[in-house]
């Protein structure tokens, strides 16, 4: 192993990286692209944009403003607010002071923000506004060493807040009166210093800090173009939390040295429309926001005369033979390829139109499980939708597919220079420049997260083929061991479940129990205009989820999952549930992935309810 080629290709790597910081990355791209986009805040009907350069000189200022406060190299700063342009010079202002920026979560509770802001030693935050701060204000009194709340919109009286503008005015002053100070702190911050500190969504106990490096990140950033080839100054949307690996990674690091335009979604519900207006080149979503997508689409499609649905279903079948003819080992017959072409020019160049992605050259996801049948349905359209698959742990993906090299179903190769294997339980394991060096003040908890090797055990159960794409089954401790022995993947249950467009989410259930169980949700954007199509009257989501044509529709789809399953896998009952699952309200994280254990714990009486005779 010595001299494989793995570690070769890791050397070469670390010898390109070797030395460099984001805040290095960042001056170039500022000197050498001085007028190209940078960022964009959605305003009125347009967009509010800073280019490179300005977004550098307003960073130095946001540094400058953090130094006149007191914040010393070493030091942290707490980040909580949606994405916009603040967000990131808020972030990478603190780098350049030396200081480590830490995004918290939007959702945890006071009590979980209060231990993070004490973990990490905060410093300063900086909050969007009156929402923000109401997770703060309770617990401030808790949190001795916070000197300073910043407040982008609805600064309260009192010493200890500061408006973001009175904020920027004491940075600009102070790096106007010795902008030398401010540049001797960038350039003392060294590869190994932290760049970030991220906290697990805490399902349970409290959350733990991960530290990551620039030398970390920048590793990511190269392994990533080695094997992506990602384009120069394409254009993408932020939308997800800053607190979640993958956001940060794509549109917060990796823009500094692609020169991204990255544009703003600062409403969730805006999506679909932000789309529209930016077309990104590259596109991230967690498999939730594919499946809403792919509902979407699927219910507008049921609306159009059967003849259209018809040329539709064929030119879908044309663009899934020609994608999954182009996975690796496979080869694209003429006739395929000819039919793709016909359907593309017809039909389904028109619909990525539609949606946003008829300029889309890299669209992926991760998080959580993929279902293969909303991969399927955009390899339909002519998209490849490819898995990466990683943690927090990993400073993001460790594997991936790309547009050139990907297998439907799986998440990939490793990436260059990076060590994968699965031990003898199946538990997937990976070692290389990636992986943090522990958990902020938890010893206890980095020792079973590193081995002695430096392998780092991810949790999750997999498998690698003859290729090296890396498949993953699930979880480790979230594998359902029936009464009768029998392992099986909850999320795989959950997947097929999901095929049926009304499904909005999906548990399954059956650890130590006779039989396979599952809790569904109507989805909120689909059943209306399900229901409307039929004629079925009613006033709220609850009262539709008890309607008969419904609940028969539901069974249906139960029927048609367990059709794919085997006998003992099938779910053998099921209920619906009133209301939709949000971060909101506690049964998904922000990344938008089951709670199992606050979801078994908040529904056990339903549950319980389906296992008695």
């Amino acid at each position: 192993m010595a001299d494989s080629p793995i570690l070769r290709e890791r050397a070469a790597i670390e010898t390109e990286i070797a030395g460099r910081t984001v805040c290095d990355q960042l001056r170039e791209t500022a000197e050498e692209h001085p007028d190209a986009p940078a960022y964009s805040d959605p305003a009125g009907d347009g967009w509010s944009t800073l280019t490179y350069s300005q977004a550098r000189r307003r960073i130095l200022e946001i540094a400058a403003g953090f130094a006149a406060l007191g914040v010393r190299p070493g030091d942290a700063v707490a980040l909580m607010m949606v994405n916009r342009s603040e967000h990131v010079l808020a972030d990478l202002g603190a780098v350049h002071a030396g200081a480590t920026p830490c995004s918290v979560y939007s959702t945890f509770a006071p009590g979980q923000v209060a231990f993070v802001a004490n973990d990490v030693g905060a410093k300063v935050a900086v909050l969007g506004g009156p929402a923000d701060l109401a997770r703060w204000e309770s617990v401030l009194d808790e949190l001795p060493g916070l000197t300073k709340v910043i407040m982008l919109d609805g600064t309260p009286t009192g010493d200890r807040f500061m408006s973001w503008d009175d904020f920027l005015t004491l940075g600009s002053d102070t790096l106007a009166a010795d902008p030398a100070a401010i540049d001797a702190r960038w350039q003392a911050v060294t590869p190994g210093d932290v760049l970030t500190v991220l906290y697990t969504s805490g399902t349970t106990g409290n959350p733990k800090g991960v530290p990551l490096t620039h030398a970390n990140v920048l590793y990511e950033v190269a392994a990533t173009d080695r094997m992506i080839t990602l384009p120069i100054r394409g254009t993408q949307i932020s939308y997800l939390t800053y607190a979640h690996i993958a956001e940060r990674v794509l549109s917060l690091y990796l823009p500094v040295f692609k020169v991204s335009h990255v544009h703003f979604c600062t409403d969730l519900t805006q999506l679909g429309a932000t789309l529209g207006q930016v077309k990104p080149v590259l596109f991230f979503g967690v498999p939730r926001v594919w499946e809403k997508m792919m509902a979407r689409l699927q219910a507008l499609l049921a609306t159009q005369p059967e003849e259209q649905q018809q040329n539709v279903r064929a030119a879908m079948a044309a663009g899934l033979a020609y994608i999954e003819g182009l996975q690796y080992g496979r080869t694209v017959s003429p006739e395929v390829k000819a039919a793709y072409d016909q359907a593309d020019a017809a039909l389904l160049s028109i619909i990525r139109s539609m949606i946003g992605f008829d300029n889309a050259e890299w669209l992926a996801t991760a998080a959580a499980p993929m279902p293969l049948e909303v991969q399927r349905f955009f390899a339909g359209l002519g998209l490849k939708v490819i898995d990466v698959y990683g943690m927090t742990e990993t400073t993001g993906a460790f594997t991936a597919n790309s547009p050139a090299k990907f297998k439907l179903g799986t998440v990939g190769p490793a990436e260059p220079g990076v060590e994968v294997r699965v031990a003898d339980d199946g538990e997937i394991l990976t070692r290389s420049p990636l992986n943090t060096r522990g958990y902020l003040n938890r010893p206890e908890a980095a020792a079973e997260l590193l081995d002695d090797d430096g392998w780092l055990h991810t949790g999750d159960v997999g498998a690698i083929d003859e290729d090296g794409f890396v498949s993953v089954v699930d979880r480790k401790k979230e594998l359902i061991i029936t009464a009768g022995g029998e392992n099986i993947s909850p999320a795989n249950l959950e997947n097929h479940l999901k095929e049926h467009p009304l499904v909005g989410q999906a548990l399954a259930y059956g650890d130590r129990r006779p039989y396979a169980v599952a809790i569904l949700t109507l989805d909120g954007e689909v059943a209306p205009g399900w229901a409307e199509a039929r004629g079925i009257g009613y006033t709220t989501l609850a009262e539709l989820a008890e309607h008969p044509e419904v609940l028969k529709e539901i069974e249906a789809a139960v029927g048609l999952a367990n059709d794919k399953l085997a006998r003992v896998q099938q779910i053998k009952r099921w209920r619906l549930l009133p209301a939709e699952w949000t971060a909101e309200t506690t049964e998904l994280t922000p990344s938008l992935k089951l709670k199992r254990r606050i979801i078994h714990a908040k529904y056990a009486d339903v549950i319980d309810s389906m296992y008695r005779a």
